[in-house]
């Protein structure tokens, strides 16, 4: 097997896979997949795998700094569109592979000109959350497949699935989850919260007295909320059923709703 459902946001609601759950109309699904798994995955559910060649970040402050610096070393072509013109110059001489627009992001017309609708993907990381929504809707109207945006109010969380923008981020909720990683007990080394859902990606290191140690999954009475999602060991990543036996040092991906956590940490 190459990947495994973990999470489904049904309208308001954040459901943890068992096997006996049924798929249901506008269910938004997240999978664990193994390389090459997302490939077939896709070809499954009848989505086109769309290449993401061409990048348009509205807002050049900290944050789409680093993701233009990040994205054009990637050989990947991005449109940096600034406001400020000292801070548009200063952009242009460091990113050298970028191109840095002077504008106002927010004027349909400006964005028209710079080929919009020829971008595959749109981040919108000013510092206003209502300008970042906005202008990824405007994105989404022009055809734009992937749509990011910065959000200071988690309570526009929300929004995402009514509105269509695909991703939404927020400093302080990914700060939270940093130091999250280093107040859980256990061995947590990784935490990462799914995007408009109710649940957390957490990684463990299964140590030699951890209760779950030398057991098989399908023996363990873990929780009804969470779910072994993967299992590194070796380096090498494996999707993980009922007969997989967990020994020490490998690194267990579990997803699981947020009151589960306490539950979950008590195996490790």
């Amino acid at each position: 097997m190459h990947f495994f459902p973990i999470a489904i946001k049904r309208e308001n609601e954040t459901i943890i896979p068992r096997g006996d759950t049924v798929f249901q109309a506008a269910d938004r699904i997240v999978f664990m997949t193994t390389p090459g798994g997302d490939e077939e995955l896709i070809k499954l559910s009848g989505k086109d795998n769309h290449e993401i060649k061409n990048i348009m970040i509205l807002g050049g402050g900290r944050i789409g700094r680093k993701v233009a610096k990040d994205l054009s070393e990637n050989d990947l072509n991005v449109k940096l569109v600034e406001s400020n013109k000292e801070k548009a110059q200063e952009l242009a001489d460091e990113l050298a592979d970028c191109l840095v627009i002077l504008g106002d992001g927010t004027n349909v017309e400006l964005l028209e000109d710079e080929d919009i609708d020829q971008m595959d993907a749109f981040i919108s990381v000013t510092g206003d959350s209502e300008t970042n929504i906005m202008s990824c809707l405007m994105a989404k109207s022009k055809g734009i497949t992937k749509t990011i945006a910065l959000v200071e109010n988690i309570d526009y969380y929300k929004l995402s699935q009514i509105s269509g923008i695909d991703t939404l981020i927020n400093k302080k909720l990914l700060a939270a989850n940093t130091i999250s990683k280093y107040v859980r007990s256990g061995e947590v080394v990784a935490i990462s919260q799914l995007s408009n859902m109710n649940a957390e990606l957490l990684e463990f290191v299964v140590r030699k007295d951890s209760k779950i140690c030398d057991k098989e999954i399908k023996k363990l009475s873990f929780p009804r909320s969470a779910i072994i999602s993967g299992v590194i060991r070796d380096g090498e990543g494996h999707i993980v059923l009922g007969d997989f036996k967990l020994l020490e040092n490998d690194r267990v991906v579990v997803c699981c709703l947020m009151d589960s956590i306490k539950k979950v940490e008590k195996f490790f």
